[in-house]
């Protein structure tokens, strides 16, 4: 048993701890204690998704219980390489926040690593139960880091948000409870196992249950309809939390492809394949209402938000198309489009603060001062959230577009994905316009903030980013099809967690 799958679970559980029984100290010292973790946890993480290369599981059962029995954490390639994205993309959104906005509020570094802990337990956990356990630390967090900061604009979101998530964690409950009934476990790999050799009587019960959980990941996802939280959410929220927040939906897709792939996967006889039938349209209808959102957004952060939206569209159209070129298309998508994301929205904010009373509002505004390096990283994004070559949306689009071409499903998926992407590269074009060319009459002089030195330098990260990861384009695709690969053959995370050969009525 691997103790290495546990630490990034413990470090920001710990971190967060300290800084709590911490609050009194010095503003220093807890950007120190929030950033040393945070930084500690990217090479554990990065050490951790080097352990799973050779497709290979690690399993950490907590006591050392045997399973189904243990609180058990798994490690593969899916879960962590987006452990892994998740530290990288913490780490700098962190250091954002540690040039002023941590200051707006309190507490904001514990409930930071409080929420690194609810996400890295989402992606480790092999329970159901405590993927709902895991669901409400980072929703709890989630809500009281909305609010920093306070205003208006934050509470009326975080009202929408709170209440959105209280009744998806209502049908969560239902649908574990259900599930439990019939199958008498909640250990994802045991479940598997038994939804198999479910009695017809039982059948229909685990089909309400599953059908249940998708609505609840769909809601977590931002699926059409339960969508509408998400723009008014993230672009409410403080910039480094919005960007924390581009792997939240992640969360939602991650619970859809790892259950629905396990759970009722090939092998779940009568339940093989469920849900299915629903995710391809509404995934479609996804990536069109956030394309159509993000052409009439009037501010920046609320244009990103939408960006969102279309990519949880695409990703989880690449996942319904079933096939395993597709879903590696989507995993590739998903590493690219939320590195992109999080480094637009802490852009928005440094160019929010440079424009000043205009903020981010898509309106002409006082000459941008020292336009040259924002506008510069402000077009390698927006390129790389359109779409357009030579980066990673583009490649993810195009390998996704590839694996659809021989299905029947192929001519709604170009013109959806395709369409989007020009809806998408219009409101980016008119946005960058805006923000950087278009004066108002009279022109306004105004005096800006001054900024901390180095405001950029997270966003210079998660580009550069963005760029290695056109120069890496090959071994990451190799990866993402040797997951998509290794998530069509449940029998392996089975064998893993309950012991050889446990998964022989899957194979």
């Amino acid at each position: 048993m691997s103790h290495l799958v546990i630490y990034p679970v413990l470090l920001p559980l710990f971190a967060g701890v300290v800084l709590l029984l911490g609050a009194g100290w010095p503003l220093a010292w807890q950007r120190a204690v929030g950033l040393t973790a945070a930084a500690a946890l990217v090479p554990l993480s990065l050490l951790l998704l080097g352990t799973t290369l050779d497709g290979g599981y690690g399993v950490y059962a907590l006591g050392d219980w045997p399973s189904p029995f243990a609180i058990v954490l798994v490690a593969d390639r899916l879960s962590a390489t987006l452990v892994a994205l998740t530290s990288v993309l913490a780490l700098f959104a962190l250091l954002h926040a540690s040039r002023g906005t941590d200051t707006e509020g309190r507490h904001f570094h514990a409930l930071f690593q409080f929420q690194l802990f609810g996400v890295e337990g989402a992606f480790l956990t092999g329970d159901l139960f405590n993927l709902f356990v895991f669901f409400e630390v980072l929703l709890i967090a989630s809500y009281t880091l909305l609010l920093h900061g306070g205003g208006r604009v934050r509470t009326r979101a975080a009202v929408h948000y709170v209440v959105l998530n209280l009744v998806g964690s209502s049908l969560f409950l239902i649908a574990a409870g259900v599930l439990y009934g019939v199958a008498g476990t909640l250990n994802l790999a045991e479940l598997a196992v038994r939804v198999a050799a479910l009695p017809p009587e039982d059948v229909g019960l685990a089909r309400a249950g599953g059908l249940l959980l998708l609505v609840v990941f769909g809601l977590k996802a931002a699926l059409l309809p339960f969508h509408l939280w998400l723009p008014a959410t993230y672009a409410g929220a403080a910039a480094p939390v919005a960007a924390l927040f581009a792997i939240m939906t992640k969360v939602g897709v991650y619970a859809i492809v790892r259950v629905f792939n396990l759970v009722f996967g090939s092998a779940a006889g009568s339940l093989a394949g469920l849900g299915e039938a629903w995710l391809w349209p509404l995934a479609l209808a996804t990536v069109v209402v956030g394309a159509i959102g993000a052409l009439g957004s009037r501010s920046l952060r609320r244009l990103v938000a939408y960006l969102v939206v279309v990519s949880v569209g695409t990703l989880l159209a690449g996942v319904a198309l079933g096939s395993g070129a597709a879903l590696a298309a989507s995993l590739f998508y998903l590493v690219h489009s939320t590195l992109v994301t999080g480094g637009l929205f802490l852009l928005a904010d440094v160019i929010g603060r440079r424009r000043g009373h205009a903020s981010d509002s898509l309106v002409p505004g006082a000459p941008f001062p020292r336009p040259l390096v924002p506008g510069v990283l402000f077009l390698l994004l927006a390129v790389g959230m359109a779409g357009l070559p030579p980066l990673g949306g583009f490649l993810g689009k195009l390998l996704l577009l590839q694996a659809a071409v021989s299905s029947p499903r192929a001519p709604w998926l170009f013109t959806v994905v395709l369409g989007a992407g020009i809806l998408s590269l219009v409101a980016l074009g008119r946005a960058g316009s805006t923000l950087f060319w278009r004066r108002s009459e009279p022109p306004e002089q105004e005096a800006v903030a001054r900024e901390r030195p180095g405001a950029l330098a997270p966003v210079v990260a998660l580009a550069s980013g963005a760029l290695l990861f056109v120069v890496l384009a090959g071994p990451v695709a190799e990866l993402t099809r040797a997951t998509a690969a290794q998530l069509a053959e449940p029998a392996g995370f089975v064998d893993a967690v309950l012991g050889p050969r446990s998964g022989e009525r899957l194979r």
